[in-house]
């Protein structure tokens, strides 16, 4: 009985994940497995590098979840410094920076995502940082031992919060400078509001509505501003936190079907619909939405996992699809937290819904009880229907994991009627009497049922 060969392109969630499953499903003797890694680590955690960079994580090595040994004990040959530099769809084969070219029956392609760097003067002088693979973590750590005072973060995204809160916690003065009106872009403005007020609260200089023009640098080339039309904000240190693209130039290289938000277009088993043999997952791949059935893009590791996981079961003889995203994610800074899940009112209407928004306030715990902090609601519901389609929180410590039972009734297909008369109840303290995401949905309800 002849062996195949599985060759995967990336060791992290999505290609690691894929890696594993396909194992526990198909033994070394029927499956040889070989994993190619660029850089020096596999299987970490690129979401807990702000809280390594921060000090909350104090340990580097607390964000690596299996090391290559490990996974060599399972029969999964690992080989890191070893970058892909071509795939031979025709001949079944990829060209390594080892000098050695893998043949394989199956190929998973899980190249991750790439930090979005815009045409701007400056962008690659010292002292400016992506926040992306764990040497990017211990270069702004090393920045700040060297005494930087002064940190500009461009973006107000998911990173972007993340890193000004934990800059600031490391004593360095923060401005955030957005080109969008209000940060976190994928929540409905009256929820970013509520952000950018306790930003500003906590110390950070919030600057909205400015592109970035240049990053100056001084005579030996390290930044020391970046200048928008507005202005130039003094830094010792510059953070990008301007999201992140698909890196598929492996893929389009090598011919794979892309798709149209520039991830490698699979299909629900994560196999790509233009060359069989080859699966893609992660941050390079296009998914779908849920509640639309459209083409997105999200970079999140859970999916990753989840998808990589799709693709190890397919690849080891078990069906398996991948169900599509809501986008659902929540993040904090300082001690607000920050969720959402499902369409925005943006997208709700891009997507061509009637849709109506409610909004409650209310408190995470009673009232009465110590700790109780403000928390803020709101769902958009299809106008006749109320049939769920997005929510965001915004509130105190306890608020975002609210949103998981948003999300599930989301995913679910349910009315706001349906999820204000669910069994879904926490005793006091842990909750007012009615759980504002109960209250939420009543509200919706009443509404649109008159």
């Amino acid at each position: 009985m002849s062996t195949d060969r599985l060759v995967v392109i990336g060791g992290d969630a999505a290609g690691m994940s894929a890696a594993a499953q396909a194992r526990r499903l198909r033994p070394a003797g029927d499956l040889d497995i070989v994993v190619l890694e660029q850089g020096p680590e596999i299987s970490y955690s690129a979401c807990g590098i702000p809280y390594w960079i921060g000090g909350q994580v104090p340990d580097r090595d607390a964000l690596l979840a299996r090391t290559p040994a490990e996974f060599e004990a399972d029969g999964i040959t690992v080989h890191t410094h070893v970058r892909a530099e071509a795939i031979d769809l025709d001949a079944g084969e990829v060209r390594a920076s080892d000098g050695r070219r893998y043949g394989y029956d199956n190929l998973v392609v899980a190249t991750g995502g790439r930090p979005t760097r815009p045409p701007v003067p400056g962008l690659d002088a010292d002292g400016v940082f992506g926040v992306h693979r764990l040497a990017d973590g211990a270069d702004i750590r090393a920045a700040i031992a060297a005494g930087a005072e002064k940190a500009v973060v461009l973006g107000g995204g998911y990173i972007g919060l993340e890193m000004a809160e934990v800059l600031l916690a490391r004593g360095l003065s923060v401005t955030v400078v957005l080109a969008d009106p209000l940060p976190m872009a994928q929540l409905d403005d009256d929820m970013g509001e509520r952000i950018c007020k306790a930003m500003g609260d906590m110390g950070i200089d919030v600057q909205p509505d400015q592109p970035v023009r240049e990053i100056e640098v001084d005579a030996d080339g390290a930044v020391r501003a970046v200048r928008t039309d507005a202005g130039s904000y003094d830094a010792d240190l510059v953070v990008l936190g301007l999201g992140m693209g698909p890196e598929t130039t492996l893929a389009r290289e090598a011919g794979l079907q892309i798709g149209v938000t520039g991830g490698i277009d699979v299909a629900h088993t994560q196999r790509s619909r233009s060359h069989p043999e080859v699966f893609a997952a992660g941050d390079c791949v296009q998914t779908f939405h849920r509640i639309t059935g459209e083409g997105i893009h999200v970079a999140l590791g859970t999916h990753a996992n989840k998808q990589g996981r799709v693709a190890g079961s397919v690849i080891g003889g078990r069906p398996a699809r991948f169900a599509g995203v809501l986008g659902t994610a929540a993040t904090k800074v300082g001690d607000l937290e920050v969720a959402r899940t499902g369409l925005c009112t943006t997208q709700a209407e891009q997507a061509g819904f009637d849709h109506r928004t409610e909004t409650i306030e209310a408190t995470t715990r009673a009232g009465y009880y110590p700790g109780a902090e403000a928390i803020a609601v709101k769902i958009i519901t299809e106008r006749g229907s109320g049939l769920l389609l997005g929510a965001q929180i915004v509130g105190g410590p306890g608020s975002g994991k609210r949103i998981d039972v948003l999300a599930t009734a989301i995913w679910a297909g349910m009315t706001a009627e349906e999820l204000a008369g669910s069994d879904l109840s926490y005793a006091p303290p842990l909750s007012p009497t009615y759980d504002p995401v109960v209250v939420a949905a009543r509200v919706a309800s009443r509404i649109e049922t008159g």
